[in-house]
């Protein structure tokens, strides 16, 4: 176990963090929910049939949508754009030393799309089947809310045109996008020591990484 936790502790601890909060919107979700279901004159539903309803999987996967498109954008922009002084740019061309210069002629001699690319592929993947998963879990909250109401519920092709569920996606992609700029514009400025994510203390704004 102490080899484990040294080799994975970073991990680790963001999976247990991950557990712990969806649990926690998993409970605090199924007690909305059930108040909604009250108020529209409906049955509550049990912790289990709430775990598989679409209230719980639209406002989970609507999350992960975001944070995996960010991820894979991210992932590609990094190779084609850079930020002068940012530790979350590719250093520039005379920034990098002859080590790096020449494990860069080894990688470009890697042929295979997939070995080229892994990364990007997956968490693209990711953010389709999440976007997917939201697509899905929003259109069977806004048909029980429909029909509750007495109201013709839409198909997932009229769901898919309606402003409500863009609205639910841009809301999280547009917070992805600020978070991200955030944090390569502040980290050509402010450091934190020991951190893999920010520049040596002593080194200069002007400065890309560590390099």
């Amino acid at each position: 176990m102490k080899e484990f936790w040294k080799n994975n502790a970073l991990s680790t601890v963001l999976l247990l963090l991950f557990i712990a909060f969806w649990v926690a919107q998993a409970l605090t979700g199924w007690a909305v929910h059930n108040q909604e279901l009250q108020e529209w004159g409906q049955r509550t539903l049990g912790l289990g049939a709430y775990l598989g309803s679409g209230h719980f999987w639209s406002s989970t996967a609507e999350n992960w949508e975001s944070e995996f498109l960010q991820m894979s954008v991210y992932v590609v922009f990094t190779v084609y754009l850079r930020q002068r002084g940012s530790a979350e740019s590719n250093p520039y061309p005379d920034e990098t030393t002859q080590a790096e210069r020449d494990q860069e002629r080894r990688d470009d001699k890697v042929r295979g799309l997939w070995k080229r690319n892994s990364l990007t592929f997956t968490l693209l993947a990711l953010f389709l089947v999440s976007f997917g998963t939201h697509l899905l879990g929003s259109w069977r909250a806004t048909r029980l809310e429909e029909l509750a109401r007495g109201q013709e519920a839409p198909t997932l092709g009229q769901f898919l045109g309606e402003a409500e569920f863009w609205f639910e996606s841009f809301q999280n992609w547009q917070s992805e996008f600020l978070a991200v700029a955030a944090i390569v514009v502040l980290t050509i400025f402010l450091q934190q020591i020991g951190s893999s994510q920010s520049k040596a203390v002593t080194a200069p704004n002007s400065q890309t990484g560590d390099a």
